[in-house]
């Protein structure tokens, strides 16, 4: 079954945190010593940020663009699509360094600079490969309404919204600006809901919001329970209500779709772990992809389930190399 998409400059827009990536190998008892929540995001301010950079100072670390929604785009890029990515970063060398490296990555940018410092996500990787987030967010929370450019949005065939930007404030007006422009315009608006914790604390505007806008919703495990009070097909059921096409990972069991009454299951792909960071953003890099390159809904969500076991096989959270999408099908 094809999706029906209008045609586009961008294959996809994206809007979300730009956030520069520290990437450290930790143990468990280091997570506890720092107070963050094994396989959680926990927003850190600057003094805190400080605090703990000089605490793993003297560990390896890796530093990389990062943030959610940039992931996602990043990966879209890579299989060869067109991508732009709009978001607030800081006029700092931080920052200037995020949108160098972001466009050398085949993204096009449309960022809003602020008089903060670029936010950034201090990034565990444990030996299960299971990723702890602590995050200062700086510059990434000075974007506004104000800061989205109607056109950039109007000329996507798809609009990729960071859940992150759904929590109470001046994000999530961006957000619904940005997604108000897309249906005005005939854009599909897919929502990746990122953490169940945003779920949690804005439970009935999350829903109100995916009900409205969303013509995809990716969900993991987590985060559909927290969505739906529900677990496998019976919450995959239920996010449906919500959305044109349901997405619900399910890690290594692969994932769960549904579309139009049809429910896929979707195969998860062998690879031996490295770490899990980047998973679910590249699943939904393959699936757009795949939704924008005439292929059926359940080859791109094949498509995005491979995308996710070739990330997890490697360091980052990015694909390293472009794959022919033909793999995910055979």
């Amino acid at each position: 079954m094809k999706y029906t998409i209008k045609s586009g400059m961008f294959d996809v827009a994206g809007i979300g945190s730009p956030l520069m990536d520290i990437i450290v190998d930790a143990d468990c008892a280091l997570i506890s010593e720092l107070g963050l929540i094994m396989g959680g995001m926990t927003l850190i301010d600057e003094p805190q940020s400080i605090a703990i950079l000089k605490r793993i100072a003297s560990l390896h670390s890796q530093i990389v663009p990062g943030g959610s929604a940039a992931n996602t785009l990043a990966g879209v890029a890579t299989l060869g699509g067109n991508a732009v990515f709009m978001g607030s970063i800081g006029r700092d060398s931080t920052g200037i360094d995020y949108k160098s490296r972001t466009e050398k990555s085949g993204i096009e940018t449309r960022f809003a600079f602020h008089d903060a410092l670029t936010g950034h996500a201090i990034t565990f990787i444990t030996p299960d490969g299971e990723r702890t987030f602590a995050t200062h967010l700086g510059a990434a929370l000075r974007l506004s309404k104000r800061d989205i450019e109607k056109s950039t949005v109007a000329s996507c065939r798809i609009l990729h919204v960071e859940g992150y930007l759904l929590e109470e404030g001046s994000l999530r007006d961006a957000a619904v600006c940005a997604m108000s422009y897309a249906k005005e315009s005939g854009a599909k608006v897919s929502i990746d809901l990122a953490d169940p914790g945003v779920v949690q604390r804005n439970g009935a505007a999350v829903r109100e919001l995916a009900d409205r806008y969303a013509d995809i919703l990716f969900l993991n495990e987590e985060e559909a329970r927290a969505f739906t009070g529900k677990e496998g097909t019976a919450a995959l059921l239920d996010v449906q209500k919500f959305s044109d096409i349901a997405v619900v990972k399910i890690g290594a069991k692969g994932s769960l779709v549904s579309h139009g009454g049809s429910v896929f299951e979707i195969p998860s792909f062998p690879v031996t772990v490295v770490n899990t960071n980047g998973a679910g953003d590249n699943y939904a890099a393959g699936m757009l992809y795949g939704l924008t390159h005439d292929f059926s809904i359940e080859e791109s969500a094949r498509i995005g389930s491979f995308a996710a076991s070739r990330v997890v096989g490697v360091a980052g959270a990015r694909l390293e190399k472009k794959f022919d999408p033909k793999e995910a099908l055979s």
